[in-house]
């Protein structure tokens, strides 16, 4: 990920994931693929199998059947977790927030794969720690304690410590809940700066489908805990599968700009042949 990794093209693979809580199946049949320098966004309604998904991806969810494979076919399951973690790093939802820790320690939480007993045991955890506050512009913060931020601040506080694992897979769940639309967009930008400059293999759970087709290679539309659709978003994000899916009419258009957005039709809406 940082200057000198070792697997710029790493990958992750999901092949023929059944998933299930208090055994009622959630996700069946689930194939994905993360490539190296690529985003892919799972999208889909709320309770389709996207979390549940990623966090099998994360090693987080046994799965009832099928494998999670790494890119040279290593299964997922039998890497210990330190090994694990040095290759694949998941941004949860929600994390505690630790009180009176500041941001340069939280940062540093994410060396712990690569730490023995003492510091000295990871050489290169400092300049990885730099490079991971710098590029999620929280470096001016380090000093800071973490419990006094907000929560745009916060949410890159929690991926500058995943950068810092220096992994070449990335998982995030959701990561532009609740933050403000400046923060999504960075955040959004950074998910495509990790994956074109440095060879990183981003899995995003999206709920903004614009946002989905907007930053991702590949899209995976999720309905009823099965793979609806998988490809690039124009052929995923199309009228049929949308409104099937999400059970209400979905237009989708090209803006003046040739970016491919998509218009839910309610009942107070107007369509795009009213609106001309």
């Amino acid at each position: 990920m940082s200057e000198g990794l070792s697997e710029p093209a790493a990958r992750l693979s999901g092949v023929g994931l059944g998933l299930s809580y208090h055994r009622e199946p959630v996700v069946r049949g689930g194939d994905i693929v993360l490539r190296g320098g690529e985003v892919t966004a799972l999208i889909g309604p709320n309770g389709s199998g996207k979390s549940t998904l990623l966090r099998a991806l994360a090693r987080l969810h046994r799965p009832d059947e099928g494998r999670v494979l790494l890119a040279d076919g290593t299964s997922a399951l039998e890497l210990s977790a330190k090994d694990f973690a040095r290759r694949v790093t998941l941004l949860a939802q929600s994390r505690p927030v630790p009180v009176g820790v500041t941001v340069a320690d939280v940062v540093a939480y994410g060396r712990h794969p690569y730490r023995g007993r003492w510091r000295a045991d990871d050489p290169d955890g400092d300049r990885v720690i730099g490079w991971a506050m710098g590029v999620t512009g929280v470096a001016a913060m380090a000093d800071r304690a973490v419990d006094e931020l907000s929560g745009g601040e916060l949410q890159r506080v929690w991926l500058a410590t995943c950068l810092a694992q220096d992994t070449g897979v990335l998982l995030l769940d959701e990561p532009t809940t609740y933050l403000d639309l400046r923060y999504q967009v960075e955040i959004l930008d950074l998910m495509r700066d990790l994956a074109d400059d440095h060879g990183v293999a981003v899995g995003v759970v999206l709920h903004d489908l614009d946002q989905a087709a907007a930053v991702a290679d590949r899209l995976v539309l999720l309905h009823g805990g099965t793979v609806r659709a998988s490809g690039r978003p124009a052929d995923v994000l199309t009228e049929r599968h949308l409104t099937e899916t999400y059970g209400i009419r979905i237009e989708v258009a090209l803006d003046g700009s040739g970016r491919l957005t998509t218009h839910p039709i309610g009942r107070h809406s107007l369509t795009s042949a009213q609106k001309d």
